[in-house]
């Protein structure tokens, strides 16, 4: 089936559709027109899909790290099977990736300790939030809310939401 072309050329369709996804993934929610709602709903619910089947495949392992005295020190440290890291590369290569805001009352040393383990926050929102919520379920992860037609060109506006 191929997909809809929404008056865009190929790269600038390409582009629009990854910026949608990204957006529904890291806020929730995003107001579009119908038919580029129903493109982003197929791609966001493959990619939700890939990680609700992946985020659980990781192993813990010990490390020998030097502490603050240089002492050898073996730690337990997470980390991810092939599966799951291949399912994570293939997620990060089509969404892009969007930095985590500092808000006005935190300090620079407090916004670096809370962000220092997330090196890409949609994706590993993507891993750690919404894939063990939607764990379970075989599909049905978005849902279209209709609005009414929009002002200016009458197109059908909609409300696509993560359930």
């Amino acid at each position: 089936m191929p997909n809809r072309k929404l008056g865009r050329p190929t790269d600038q369709r390409v582009a629009m559709l990854r910026n949608l996804t990204t957006a529904l993934i890291w806020n929730g929610k995003i107001i579009t027109t119908e038919s580029r709602a129903k493109e982003v709903k197929s791609i966001a619910e493959k990619l939700i899909t890939l990680a609700v089947k992946e985020y659980k495949n990781t192993e813990t392992v010990m490390k020998e790290t030097r502490n603050e005295k240089m002492q050898i020190v073996e730690v337990e440290k997470i980390n991810d099977k092939p599966s799951k890291l291949a399912a994570r590369r293939r997620i990060s290569a089509y969404l892009y990736d969007v930095p985590e805001f500092k808000s006005k009352k935190e300090s620079k040393p407090e916004y670096r300790e809370r962000t220092q383990d997330r090196a890409h926050p949609v994706i590993e929102k993507l891993f750690r939030d919404i894939a063990p919520k939607y764990d379970g379920r075989k599909g049905g992860y978005t849902r279209i809310l209709k609005m009414g037609p929009r002002r200016g060109d009458a197109a059908e506006m909609v409300v696509l939401e993560l359930i």
